[in-house]
């Protein structure tokens, strides 16, 4: 049986890192970036104790590269995903022809009337693989996948954004930029 361990700091630190760091004490600075020593400090007063040798497992073996560590190993954040206020530093980019994004059935309809809205995080997530996106999807039920047409969006003026674990990222994608496949 696998160790639940490195999973329960994953969903831990994708809570704190992404969502609500005043709970635990901590601030995230611009980038997203907060000071190991401190993380770990905040856990630790917060009853969930993570040792830094914890944290380099996760964050080095994290399937999708939910978090990342600075070039010295003294500042982590999570890559994406955030509901709170932060200037990740991302850069424009220039999309791939076709990105894909993954949800569940129950929001199909939805999806073809108003297209992809980032909700309470900061943009909507595309894969750039159908594989990626169809275990995105599996996670809300039944999964779909639609294919976004990047190219003609990036072409109409849409601003899209790679994140350091290949997810992009835009604020929105309308729906007849949408193909269900």
């Amino acid at each position: 049986m696998s160790d639940p361990r490195p999973i329960k700091i994953s969903k831990y630190l994708s809570k704190y890192l992404r969502h609500t760091p005043d709970a635990i004490g901590i601030k995230l600075a611009p980038g997203g970036w907060v000071a190991v020593d401190e993380l770990i400090n905040a856990c630790a007063k917060n009853k969930f104790p993570i040792t830094r040798q914890e944290l380099q497992a996760v964050v080095e073996s994290s399937d999708k590269q939910r978090f990342a560590l600075d070039s010295t190993g003294t500042l982590i954040r999570a890559n994406q995903g955030h509901s709170v206020e932060v200037d990740l530093q991302l850069e424009p980019a220039v999309p791939p022809d076709e990105l894909y994004h993954g949800t569940g059935h129950k929001s199909v309809d939805s999806i073809l009337e108003t297209g992809l809205r980032k909700m309470s995080r900061h943009h909507v997530h595309l894969s750039k693989d159908i594989a990626t996106a169809q275990t995105v999807g599996a996670r809300h039920g039944k999964a779909v996948v639609f294919a976004v047409s990047a190219t003609a969006m990036h072409q109409a003026g849409y601003i899209f954004y790679c994140s350091d674990n290949g997810v992009w990222l835009v604020d929105r994608v309308p729906p007849e930029y949408l193909q269900k496949i």
